[in-house]
């Protein structure tokens, strides 16, 4: 299971202004209205007062929410904080009432180490720089596909089904090995699993599911092997079966989900601010900077959990050994003391240092993946397609306020034809 949990209209907890400490706030969730790119606004209003503060959970605890980039930078960097599933208090109203369960086998975000070290080290060197960016022309080969596709069905389309899904399904798909033709399947398991209304039994059904079709493929794998990573896993480490399905089915739903949601939410960005989009289509050799300062602007998975180990003292503050501290990444993105005038889109910005892939020894393991499809998918739709603009108004593009990464549900888009 994903621990980046996201908003939801029906969750209405809202912060008092941060007052003192013995005065816990609760976790701002409600977006500002007509801004579908904005953080919730108190989140600035409690970071201004202090960037760690008492936070009341929905179960009773008594823990910390952290909003200044700094302060998350560190506890994200720091190892006496957990990320394991069965220490955290959910931070969310209306999310699990039960404890959540210890996370499954493979699933490299909600363990510690050392099992996080060996799973990350046999892992590391499959996503490299070098390696991702080999994989460039096939990843302009399947969007000059996808577009041409488009162009075939338009001038109106959904971007999300037919630009921005399709991409990076494919491209992870062909990485590790899965047939594509399944897709349907497993998609359906991966929005259980990222729905912020889905029961943990409904999770629990869903990730046995995605692992019961890995088990079949990585045995199909032992007795065949194929030119993919699944293989090089199978044939090329000490892992178990189930280790093996565990990491295939995590790889499988990281990259299809955040990746298909900066594509659909970056562009729904660039549409409203004509005037960055202006500058990336006279200048091409931003699109590096771009694709940065979109994962700040964005932060796309912008809520993580950590709970500590032991007694810390953390900006003037002892956070005791059992208390959970929830971090906002998309207030420490927004925060002024490290990133210039931050709610204001700035291409020509050198974002470097934001938290949109996280921090520590659980930063995004295929961040330099997403870079790669970001930086040719993004920039190639629009040379395309000069004239695409948004086909309803902005505020009825449907948000992804009930999902573990932010988003867009569907995005309407048009063009006008040659």
């Amino acid at each position: 299971m994903h621990t980046e949990p996201s908003t939801h209209p029906s969750r209405q907890a809202t912060a008092t202004a941060a007052g003192p400490l013995s005065e816990p706030v609760q976790l701002p969730v409600t977006r500002p209205a007509g801004c579908p790119f904005d953080p919730p606004a108190e989140l600035a209003q409690l970071r201004e007062r202090r960037p760690l503060s008492r936070m009341r959970y929905p179960d009773g605890h008594i823990g910390w929410l952290a909003t200044g980039h700094s302060v998350v930078r560190a506890i994200l960097a720091d190892q006496r904080f957990s990320s394991r599933y069965e220490l955290m208090h959910y931070p969310f109203p209306d999310g699990p009432a039960e404890q959540l369960p210890p996370a499954p086998i493979g699933d490299l975000t909600g363990i510690d180490a050392p099992e996080h070290t060996r799973y990350r080290r046999l892992l590391a060197g499959k996503f490299t720089v070098r390696r991702m960016r080999e994989l460039t022309a096939r990843v302009e080969q399947i969007t000059a596909d996808h577009l041409d596709a488009m162009e075939r069905q338009g001038p109106r389309v959904d971007l999300v089904t037919a630009f921005a899904q399709p991409i990076p399904a494919l491209v992870i798909c062909e990485l590790l090995g899965v047939p594509y033709a399944d897709r349907e399947m497993f998609q359906r398991h991966s929005a259980t699993l990222t729905s912020m209304d889905s029961s943990l039994e409904d999770m629990g059904a869903a990730m046995t599911g995605l692992h019961e079709y890995m088990r079949e493929l990585v045995l199909a794998k032992r007795a065949a092997a194929t030119d993919d990573l699944l293989s090089d896993l199978t044939h090329g480490s000490d892992l178990t079966d189930d280790e093996l399905s565990g990491i295939g089915g995590f790889l499988l739903g990281a990259g299809l989900d955040t990746t298909a949601n900066m594509l659909a939410h970056g562009t729904f960005a660039l549409l409203s601010n004509p005037g960055q989009l202006a500058a990336l289509r006279a200048d091409p050799g931003l699109a590096d900077q771009a694709v940065e300062e979109l994962m700040r602007y964005l932060t796309i998975a912008h809520t993580g959990i950590r709970t500590a180990l032991e007694d810390v003292e953390l900006d003037g503050h002892l956070i005791k050994a059992g208390e959970s501290v929830t971090l906002s990444l998309q207030a420490a993105n927004r925060d002024p003391a490290r990133f210039p005038d931050p709610d204001t889109l700035d291409l020509s910005r050198k974002a470097t240092g934001h938290l949109g892939f996280g921090h520590g020894i659980h930063q995004c393991l295929g961040q330099q993946l997403a870079r790669v499809e970001m930086r040719v998918a993004c920039p190639a739709l629009f040379r395309r397609f000069p004239t695409l603009r948004l086909d309803v108004p902005p505020e009825e593009v449907p948000l992804r306020h009930d999902m573990n990464i932010y988003g867009v549900h569907s995005l309407p888009v048009a063009w006008d034809q040659a």
